[in-house]
């Protein structure tokens, strides 16, 4: 019997049942003294509390993943080798981190973030760096903690004045910051791949898509309640840009999660695609639902109806207009819940979307089959995303003067301009003549 059949677990059930009836038979036999009365009822303790135990891990492991999908991915034995993206392409001066009071990224305590094996270490123009930060939310006004993945170029010399693409990586609920460096190894992975020339210089952002913990907020502006959408698509970009190199554009932005993590990024993608155009998703959900931990995501009403519907990602493939943005989702055809709603999502894409996938014969909703899709998954987003973006003009103020004005001001003092004229401020100077 499969470790998620029905029948296991009803096998199992019984068999719990019978030790019990059979301890509550046996009890009086075992009541004398001396070891083996003793070593009787210990055994019968035991073998009750194993059954017991079983029954309940099944029961979770069917009704919440399943985390593992078969006997071999519970003992270990699974397969390791590479996998693939299966889809199609698209259509053919900065201060540090909490340098000034009320910045909108500060820096934090280790957070967990010291108790993670694997780190990129060594000098950082080298390796790269992560660092323990809080962003700060001015819009939904909140204090999310998150890690930071600056990559080795971000250090360098002649990086001095580059933006970087941005790569958010959002954890599923209740995981947090935590899983997505240790179990699930992103930054490991990031600065492997960029060591091997498989990913281009990128900043890896890790957070929570809960911003009002314990509460599972799933990216969702709660009416009169967290806004958690708000957070993602204005508050984060503003507090990454104030504070780091990253781009501008959009072109530079992706998200990527597993889980509901995985279900938030397709969101962002879907419903923001100017802030977020490109999103991977492992695992995710289609829609967001109301259940204990969220609480009424909606509110109430038809307006509440109409705001859960738009939360239903094929519903909106249906129903509303295609949104540009590029997505990758992740699915197994064996022990995953999602693998049909993964198929029905990737057959309503139409243009200008355009879509990717990785498809496992067998996995779980687990670290396991989860850390086998993370590198071909940072693999496809760097494909997605424009490096190099825009350069950070770290010329002082009195130099960015027009530089038709410069001319004459050099013509009048018959000294020679020390700073140089960019290919920007040219293209500026050629609209202000016109």
């Amino acid at each position: 019997m499969g470790l998620t059949s029905r029948s296991l677990l009803y096998a199992v059930a019984f068999a719990a049942v019978l030790c019990v009836a059979l301890m509550v038979w046996l009890w009086p036999r075992l009541a004398g003294r001396g070891p083996l009365p003793v070593l009787g009822r210990l055994g019968a303790i035991v073998l009750t509390q194993l059954s017991l135990t079983a029954v309940l891990a099944l029961a979770v492991n069917i009704s919440m993943g399943p985390f593992y999908s078969s006997w071999n991915q519970l003992l270990g034995r699974v397969d390791k080798s590479p996998v693939n993206v299966t889809g199609f392409s698209k259509n053919g001066g900065y201060g540090t981190v909490g340098a000034t009071k009320g910045g909108l990224v500060q820096p934090t305590g280790p957070n967990g973030l010291d108790k993670v094996h694997g780190l990129p270490k060594g000098p950082e123009d080298q390796v790269g760096k992560v660092q323990s930060v809080r962003i700060v939310g001015r819009r939904s006004n909140v204090i999310n903690p998150a890690f930071v993945y600056l990559p080795p170029q971000y250090f360098q010399k002649q990086y001095e004045r580059q933006r970087f693409p941005v790569i958010v990586t959002i954890s599923g609920y209740p995981g947090g910051t935590v899983s997505l460096a240790q179990h699930l190894q992103v930054p490991q992975t990031a600065a492997k791949l960029q060591a091997e020339k498989q990913l281009q210089p990128t900043v890896i952002v890790m957070v929570s898509p809960t911003i009002a913990p314990p509460r599972d907020t799933e990216c969702v502006d709660v009416p009169d309640g967290p806004q958690a959408e708000t957070f993602f698509t204005k508050d984060l970009p503003e507090a990454l840009r104030s504070s780091y190199r990253v781009g501008r554009d959009a072109s530079a932005w992706g998200a990527l999660g597993y889980s509901s993590g995985g279900t938030c990024a397709l969101e962002l993608a879907m419903r923001a695609p100017d802030v977020y155009p490109t999103a991977a998703a492992l695992s995710p959900d289609y829609r967001i639902k109301n259940d204990p931990t969220t609480g009424n995501l909606f509110g109430s009403g038809e307006k509440g109806k109409q705001r859960q519907r738009e939360h239903d990602l094929i519903w909106r493939l249906e129903n509303m207009p295609m949104p540009r943005a590029s997505v990758l989702v992740a699915s197994s055809e064996k022990g995953e819940k999602n693998f049909g709603d993964t198929k029905k999502f990737l057959e309503a894409i139409k243009p200008p979307m355009t879509k990717a996938s990785i498809i496992l014969p067998e996995g779980s909703h687990h670290f396991t089959t989860w850390r086998r899709e993370i590198k071909p998954a940072m693999q496809w987003m760097g494909q997605q995303l424009t490096f190099p973006q825009d350069v950070v003009d770290t010329r002082k103020p009195a130099d960015r003067r027009d530089p038709a004005k410069k001319d004459s001001d050099k013509r009048d003092s018959g000294k020679k301009d020390p700073v140089p004229v960019t290919q920007d401020d040219a293209k500026r100077n050629e609209g202000e003549q016109e």
